[in-house]
């Protein structure tokens, strides 16, 4: 087996279907299901089980998952010490981070970056999954948690306020006691503006639930319900209105992260200044005093 054959078992043994490990790895799902036909070509040996809607670890397949994950490990840690001791100010910066800090906050900044070092491609991918900075999902994540892991390098960049907003209609006192909520899907009904919202309408009904912002925003402006949105965008959004005014600001840290071998790359180091020199610029914005 080559790399690319163990990247394929990997994947799709991490993920259970062809099209998440394509989502994983950048191609399409063709491409993965290729791919995995030419490893079991090459091979001569079934290490995936094909079940009704995913795959599944074959015997063989389990015993071959600690050893292909140890090497991931080796060939990670050579690509970034390689990678990390080249000074061009060029190539990609492959970057994720939530929908809610995209489009508003990271974009400007890499218009301003493009400015500077046109040679600098960003790759930018709005995902509410952490991808991984070790296993090169991912070589910048900007998030609203902490970082795990002792070969990230992370650090505190700004903060972010978050209100409940509605169309007109739910200013009224009396529309508040049956208020409906717009939140998320269940898979991020941990998150702190989730509980929040609970909290402030611990009886309203659920009228709708997405993990996309949009979706949210758009469903509020209809009227569908409340939702909690960052202060700095609902604010400029026709058709949105605060609510609970005597509520203070829900606040969340905004965190920036890098593996520690990367760090010192030019090029990921200037698409990291640039992202911190626009937070810096809009604190005020995303922060705003209640």
């Amino acid at each position: 087996m080559d790399w690319d054959d163990l990247r394929t078992f990997l994947a799709i043994a991490r993920h259970g279907t062809l099209s998440g490990a394509a989502r994983a790895l950048g191609v399409t799902q063709p491409t993965m299901g290729r791919r995995l036909a030419a490893m079991e070509s090459r091979t001569g040996a079934r290490l995936l089980q094909r079940l009704p809607g995913r795959f599944a670890l074959t015997p063989l397949g389990q015993s071959v998952l600690s050893n292909a994950e140890r090497i991931e490990v080796e060939v990670l840690s050579a690509e970034r010490t390689i990678t990390g001791r080249d000074v061009a100010l060029e190539g990609v910066v492959r970057m994720t981070t939530v929908d809610t800090l995209a489009a508003q906050l990271v974009v400007p900044a890499l218009a301003a970056l493009q400015e500077r070092h046109p040679g600098i491609i960003v790759e930018l991918v709005p995902d509410t999954r952490s991808l991984s900075l070790s296993k090169r999902e991912a070589d910048i994540a900007l998030r609203l948690s902490r970082f795990e892991g002792h070969e990230v390098v992370a650090r505190k960049v700004g903060s972010l306020a978050l209100g409940l907003y509605a169309s007109p209609k739910w200013l009224e006192a009396e529309a508040l006691v049956e208020a409906r909520v717009i939140t998320v899907l269940d898979d991020q009904a941990h998150l702190p503006e989730a509980k929040w919202l609970h909290a402030q309408f611990p009886n309203a009904e659920v009228a709708l639930r997405s993990n996309s912002r949009d979706v949210q925003v758009w469903a509020a402006k209809s009227g569908i319900g409340i939702a909690a949105f960052a202060c700095y965008y609902a604010e400029e959004e026709p058709g949105l209105v605060r609510l609970k005014q005597d509520v203070p600001n829900l606040t969340r840290d905004i965190w920036l992260g890098v593996h520690s071998d990367m760090r010192d790359m030019p090029r990921i180091r200037a698409v990291m200044d640039a992202v911190i020199k626009t937070l810096r610029d809009k604190k005020a914005a995303l922060d705003p005093v209640h």
